[in-house]
């Protein structure tokens, strides 16, 4: 059964401060949320905004770390706008107040509730503790005045920052990456999820075990200060260690099982199609008005953790295997896509990926590219792709009309039902490893289980009868007519490639 991290940690050192918990984000803890915004950070500014900084940056190396740079740098930030990672110019800090909003809804699909969200801007991270000291110590006044369980953090904390806080702060300190292993850990269903979020999770919590607790830190040398210190870290890190292999062999255990499910639906040869998108983008929604599955719909971010398959009927009869996979999400760090490479294998293996996008998202274009950066760690971003516009039902009908359409781009809408005949027809059009070929047969109607398979699996175009004979024209999968080659009429009426 997948843990949380808090879960993990306690089993492994029942020291840890707030380990008294039976479990972390199960109910509505009250939670700080703090962000920082890096604007010093050259990478992420294009050569005009680093020109407009230029003058700042002389100033810069005049000041200290703290409340001056801080009162800086919220001064440069009226002078000029903040452009994203992806070089988009936006308003002042408005990708920020995006990331912002993602990253609470993030704290809220967690089962916490958010008391306040503290936000400091920053020229650099600080090395020791992500944030300036006064900023700590503001954060600390207000866990204490609030009562606050846990304190977030929406950046990924290197182990001597997360040791470093948890030493300053009253309450629990958990970064993004184990905010979202937590989400992961409370959706996950299928034996394989759990796995997957239990090995991702251990991954995560070994390097961060030094200095967990007083009990547990490295001694230092000297007379009188030798001690079990080292032979405990060893022996939690050997725990986690032999865990990791038995989690390991057990995912393989059922990756074998589902390779050998793969191999018997691949006897019969049915091209997957896999949803892939940006969380919340809708994808289950449409999965369902698709399939009419009755998966689970929800607002929360990964909602959907374990993949789904359900087989559906094109406009040319031929069926393909819908899969619905897990979002994505910006900074998805590299360890779950690592450890959930066994969850994404439909996607690996899909035929046409179906690109669901957001249309009444401000940030489209930048999801899209954090999507598109996913698909390249998994090596499938050449694969055939439709991007579908969802969500169109939210944007005023002045919009729908300039939203571009083709055959790589369909507007829809999975709960009106808008736009998905059009959506099933550009599948049919995408598929190339089985195409659409068209023949005429010539059957013996005591061949009865053939007509069938042929009126199910394609479409009939013209028929027949002539004494004990029907003659069909039929319009299909290269697959199945090829199947009752036999059959044909006539050698000069070999199938027309559509």
């Amino acid at each position: 059964m997948a843990k949380t991290s808090a879960e993990i940690s306690q089993e492994t050192h029942p020291e840890v401060k707030g380990g008294s918990a039976a479990s972390t984000l199960v109910r509505a803890e009250r939670a700080l949320l703090v962000a920082v915004e890096f604007s010093g950070d050259r990478r992420q500014l294009s050569t005009a905004a680093r020109q407009a900084r230029s003058a700042a940056a002389v100033r810069e190396a005049a000041l200290d770390d703290g409340a001056n740079a801080d009162a800086a740098e919220h001064s440069l930030s009226r002078e000029s706008s903040e452009v994203s990672a992806f070089g988009v110019r936006t308003g002042p800090r408005g990708d920020f107040q995006e990331s912002l909003a993602e990253f609470e809804e993030l704290a809220r699909s967690a089962g916490a509730e958010v008391i306040t969200t503290i936000v400091q801007r920053r020229l650099r991270p600080d090395a020791a503790t992500l944030v300036g000291t006064g900023k700590i110590e503001e954060i600390e006044g207000l866990a204490l005045s609030s009562g606050a369980d846990l304190v977030l953090f929406d950046h990924d904390l290197t182990p001597s920052q997360l040791r470093n806080l948890e030493d300053r702060l009253p309450c629990r300190v958990i970064d993004r990456t184990q905010l979202i292993l937590d989400i992961f850990a409370r959706h996950a269903r299928t034996r394989e999820g759990q796995l997957q979020v239990e090995l991702a999770q251990l991954e995560y919590q070994l390097p961060r075990l030094a200095g967990k607790g007083k009990a547990m830190s490295q001694l230092g040398g000297g007379i009188g200060t030798r001690g079990p210190g080292e032979t405990k870290l060893e022996t939690d890190r050997r725990k986690i260690n032999r865990r990791i292999d038995h989690v390991k062999r057990q995912l393989e255990s059922v990756r074998t099982i589902r390779r050998q499910q793969r191999q018997r639906r691949e006897a019969v040869p049915v091209p997957v199609v896999a949803l892939v998108g940006y969380t919340n983008a809708g994808k289950s929604t449409l999965f369902n008005a698709l399939t009419a599955s009755g998966v689970l719909e929800s607002a929360r971010m990964f909602a959907t953790l374990d993949p789904k398959l359900a087989q559906i009927q094109l406009p040319s009869r031929r069926k393909v295997l819908l899969s619905d996979t897990v979002g994505f999400i910006r900074d998805l760090p590299h360890t779950l896509v690592t450890s959930f490479r066994a969850t994404l294998e439909e996607v690996e293996r899909a035929e046409v990926l179906l690109h669901v996008r957001d249309a009444s998202s401000t940030q489209m274009e930048e999801q899209k590219e954090q999507v598109e950066q996913v698909l390249g760690e998994l090596e499938v971003a050449d694969k055939p792709m439709i991007e579908v516009l969802n969500k169109v039902d939210l944007l005023p009908e002045s919009e729908q009309r300039l939203l571009p359409a083709s055959a790589d781009r369909v507007a829809v809408s999975g709960l009106s039902g808008f736009g998905l005949d059009a959506l099933l027809a550009a599948i049919d059009e995408a598929l190339t490893r089985d195409p659409l070929v068209e023949a005429v047969f010539r059957i013996p109607q005591s061949e009865g289980g053939v007509v069938a398979a042929l009126e199910a699996g394609g479409v009939v175009s013209e028929r027949r009868f002539e004494g004990n004979l029907a003659y069909l024209r039929v319009v299909g999968p290269a697959s199945l007519l090829g199947r009752y080659r036999r059959f044909r009429y006539r050698e000069e009426a070999e199938p027309i490639v559509r």
